[in-house]
């Protein structure tokens, strides 16, 4: 037990370690990114500084497999340059036995990760959206979901209008039972219009069987009010920016997922890139100690035999080409070309039995 331990102790320094250095890289490579984007003079540095702050950790997240198997490789290759694991064989334990530590680290990092990271990382993308936005449209455009149905908000030099919808259908192109309030520059409301469907087109709303009041004060809303056949209306909206708002998944936290899939039918929209999303998530774990059990396969020998080089190589190759499968996984679950569960839960399992299988082979041939 007290070698379990310490090998699971020097895992998590070495995965730590790991962690900051790529924290910092990318965070600086990122600070350039944003620095290219925004005009410093302009919004300040502190202003770009936090939103580089707010963007690392998503991609931080997004690299967890891969800071799992660097972790693992420099466990590994440590641990046999110090001979530590020829100790530990010539106390009669198997090699195999060394791996279980590291795989028990993964899965608590991956049951971690999916529980307390993963609503870090969604408030923190959501924060960047919400003040990248902010800095490029000045705020004017905003859109969010709920029970009542969608709620939509969009501005131009001319005012601000606040649009509510029942539903909508997968495109996000037509909604129905549509509620819209125009504001004036200064605040004030200017108009109300009800349609029973609204058309999104090039740059405007198509209304049909539209029926318009004026809000001005000391008027008769009813008595002034009109009815179209067909109204259009500028928008700065677009069906792309609405689906991307609503489309990213990475941008809910996990434990609200469920309930935001749910909002997502009742309003019309897909869901299955969520729920390929949900899935996934859940079988991180699992990937992550697929990922340890690859690594471990090829850097347990002894340094003394050579080609340590080519082990690490083939190490990180395989994670790589297991990473890619997993993607394209989730690709083809996001198009409906394979069911969901087959998408998510798929690639880790193939993952650890196939890291089972080189490991055996390598270990006890």
């Amino acid at each position: 037990m007290t070698v379990h331990y310490y090998f699971a102790r020097k895992f998590l320094w070495v995965l730590l370690g790991i962690t900051a250095i790529l924290f910092v890289l990318m965070a600086l490579i990122d600070l350039m990114e944003q620095l290219r984007k925004f005009d410093v003079e302009e919004v300040g540095f502190d202003t770009v500084l936090q939103l580089t702050l707010l963007r690392t950790p998503e991609g931080l997240y997004q690299l967890l497999p891969l800071i799992v198997i660097l972790a693992t490789v420099t466990l590994f290759i440590n641990l046999s340059r110090t001979s530590e694991l020829v100790v530990v064989r010539a106390s009669g334990r198997s090699a195999i036995v060394s791996v279980v530590s590291p795989m028990a680290v993964a899965l608590l990092l991956g049951l971690l990760a999916i529980s307390s990271f993963n609503p870090i990382v969604a408030a923190t993308s959501v924060l960047y959206g919400e003040k990248s936005d902010a800095l490029q449209t000045a705020g004017r455009n905003a859109l969010s979901l709920s029970d009542e149905g969608i709620w939509l908000r969009q501005g131009s030099a001319q005012g601000q209008a606040v649009i509510h919808a029942a539903r909508t259908n997968p495109d996000a192109t037509v909604f129905q039972n549509v509620t819209i309030v125009a504001y004036a520059p200064d605040g004030g409301p200017l108009r109300r219009i009800e349609a029973l469907s609204a058309k999104l087109i090039d740059g405007a709303w198509e209304l049909t069987a539209a029926k318009e009041w004026p809000l001005q004060h000391g008027l008769n809303a009813e008595a002034n009010a009109i009815t179209h056949n067909i109204l259009v209306l500028e928008s700065s909206l677009t069906p792309d920016r609405i689906r991307d708002r609503f489309g990213k998944p990475s941008a809910i936290p996990i434990w609200d997922l469920p309930k935001f899939i749910n909002e997502l039918q009742i309003a019309g929209f897909s869901a299955r890139r969520h729920l390929v999303w949900f899935h996934m998530e859940l079988a991180q774990p699992l990937f992550l100690v697929a990922m340890v059990m690859i690594a471990s396969a090829f850097t347990m020998r002894h340094t003394r035999f050579g080609n340590t080089g080519v082990a690490v190589l083939v190490t990180i190759l395989i994670g790589f080409s297991l990473y890619f499968v997993r993607n394209f996984a989730q690709i083809l679950g996001e198009s409906g070309q394979i069911p969901v569960l087959l998408a998510a839960w798929a690639p880790p399992v193939a993952s650890i039995l196939l890291a089972l299988g080189i490991l055996l082979h390598m270990e006890d041939g």
